[in-house]
């Protein structure tokens, strides 16, 4: 069993006005297998709190620690992070022009497992997991994210995820921008990536849709960068009804 362990963890990010916090003392353990779910409204900290994780240079950790098994990820690059079995599913996948979608998969799968594939059985992996999130065999060939749809780029993050097999999986709104029928094909493989490798799943969420396809095992609602409660899954069915107002402050008053 491995674990990601988060404690107090502070994070600046600069902006104009100077460096201003966003994650305000986060803790948070998730181990392989279980399914944690972040919620919270726009601006909470959740997106940083993926980013810091996975090594974005953007954002400036002040306090607190983030341990894999008991060895410092922050003292590690973001190769380092891939290779030790973290992985992010972006929100917004970058377009990677001249790179193919074969070459990219292939290049990654060596690169963590520290050598290459062999072709046919390679070959066969990746036409299986394309078939299953019915992906055009033709993307295969394309330039990574080079005009693919909000939700084709989508798919493309849950193909590497099913291909690398990582230890712990961070999903950064990966609901975002997908119709229903998207939404339910990419679940399903971030479901059998799961079942394949027992992996441990960070998902980050706006909203419960997700939540019916993926199955939390623990909620955390993440308020002005803090964890403002915990819970099962009932608390995101609770969300769902009652919305994030109870965690807000009102305009000149305190909060509640």
């Amino acid at each position: 069993m491995s674990v990601l362990e988060i404690r107090d963890l502070h994070v600046t990010v600069e902006t104009e006005a100077g460096e201003t916090p966003i994650l305000n003392g986060v803790t948070l353990t998730v181990r392989t297998g279980e399914t944690h779910a972040i919620m919270g409204p726009n601006g909470s900290g959740k997106s940083t709190l993926a980013y810091t994780i996975a090594g974005h240079p953007k954002y400036t950790v002040t306090g607190g620690t983030i341990t894999l098994d008991g060895e410092d990820v922050l003292a590690m690059s973001v190769d380092e992070r891939a290779r030790a079995g973290l992985f992010l599913a972006m929100q917004y996948p970058v377009e990677i022009p001249g790179v193919t979608v074969t070459n990219f998969l292939r290049t990654a799968k060596t690169a963590i497992d520290g050598e290459a594939p062999s072709i046919r059985s390679w070959t066969k992996n990746v036409k299986g997991a394309m078939q299953n999130l019915r992906m055009d065999p033709k993307f295969a060939a394309r330039n990574v994210n080079e005009g693919f749809s909000g939700g084709e780029k989508k798919r493309h993050e849950i193909l590497q995820l099913e291909l690398l097999k990582p230890k712990l999986a961070i999903l950064d709104e990966t609901d975002s921008g997908l119709d229903v029928d998207a939404l339910k094909i990419v679940s399903e493989g971030v479901n059998r990536a799961k079942e394949e490798s027992d992996m441990g799943v960070l998902l980050i969420t706006h909203y419960t849709r997700i939540l019916r396809y993926i199955q939390p095992d623990f909620v955390h609602v993440l308020v002005n960068g803090r964890v403002a409660e915990e819970g099962g899954p009932e608390l995101a069915a609770r969300l769902e009804d009652e919305g994030y107002d109870r965690f807000l402050a009102p305009v000149g008053g305190e909060q509640a």
